[in-house]
């Protein structure tokens, strides 16, 4: 436990802040940085470090988790003079929670080795609530060691580890695992049209639904939700309610076509919700 007990986390969003809030007090000190100062702010309140940079974190911690939007913003933490490669001791382990292309992962994994840094990819599952409740799924790709290394910091926020293999096989997992989540939802949304342009209940869908195990709660009520917001709001409205929504699925399945590429797979049905996704999440597809 000594080897991890000074733990930084960067990115304080809807995921990262909860996630790093689990780990101040007991058996950590919880360092923090993010640029939106007030997060920090508040888990220092809460007894965390509060640093004013990067490089301060690096250079305080042993276990650094990163969760950020995307590749461009993991290289911005990771390079530079106030970045975690400058500024980490030898042996730090750097755990990257955020869903990004496999290239760059690679990529990241060998500059870290040749600093003497180690670092895995920590995908996670669960959102904001199970951040919350500390109910996370973490699919994690790397040595077995290393991982068993990370374990205990992850439990921190999670009810389940899965160690899925090497480098890029936790992330690979939660690109698919987010591949089925997106078609779902395109289906039970178009469902949802027809059985209402049918004149039936959607409510109906959902008990025949849950009766056979096609129908998952927590989607289905997601949908009802934009749906109602979309007979009241107007365009802008939606777009500033879900747009965000949207976007991240663009993010995320382009990272999982970039994937598919780079193993020399096809996956058109995929390619299709790509292009979708985005008004699928403000009820226009």
């Amino acid at each position: 436990m000594s080897a991890t007990k000074n733990v930084g986390y960067i990115g304080l969003g809807n995921i990262g802040k909860p996630s790093a809030r689990h780990l101040i007090g007991g058996d950590y000190r919880a360092h923090v940085y993010d640029v939106f100062q007030p997060a920090v702010a508040e888990l220092a309140e809460m007894g965390a470090i509060a640093c004013d940079s990067v490089a301060q974190l690096a250079g305080s911690c042993t276990h650094i988790g990163v969760c950020v939007r995307d590749d461009a913003q993991v290289d911005s933490v990771l390079y530079g003079t106030d970045g975690i490669l400058e500024n980490a001791a030898a042996d730090t382990l750097v755990a990257i929670h955020s869903t990004v292309t496999r290239d760059a992962l690679l990529r990241w994994s060998a500059d870290a080795a040749r600093q003497g840094i180690v670092l895995i990819d920590a995908a996670i599952s669960g959102g904001a609530q199970g951040a919350e409740q500390g109910t996370l799924c973490y699919m994690v790709g790397g040595d077995a060691d290393i991982v068993a290394r990370a374990r205990p910091v992850f439990e921190t926020s999670a009810d389940s580890v899965i160690h899925a293999g090497e480098l890029g096989t936790g992330l690979l997992l939660k690109l698919c695992n987010n591949l089925i989540t997106y078609a779902e939802f395109m289906a039970m949304s178009e469902a949802a049209r027809l059985a209402q342009a049918g004149g039936l209940s959607v409510d109906l869908l959902r008990e025949v639904g849950k009766s056979n195990g096609v129908v998952n709660e927590s989607m289905h009520q997601f949908i009802s939700n934009r749906n109602a917001l979309a007979a009241s709001c107007s365009e802008q409205e939606m777009v500033d309610i879900f747009g965000a929504y949207g976007q991240l699925g663009e993010k995320d399945l382009d990272c999982a076509l970039a994937s598919a590429r780079e193993m020399k797979i096809d996956l058109p049905s995929t390619a299709r919700l790509r292009e979708v996704v985005y008004d699928l999440f403000l009820n226009k597809a």
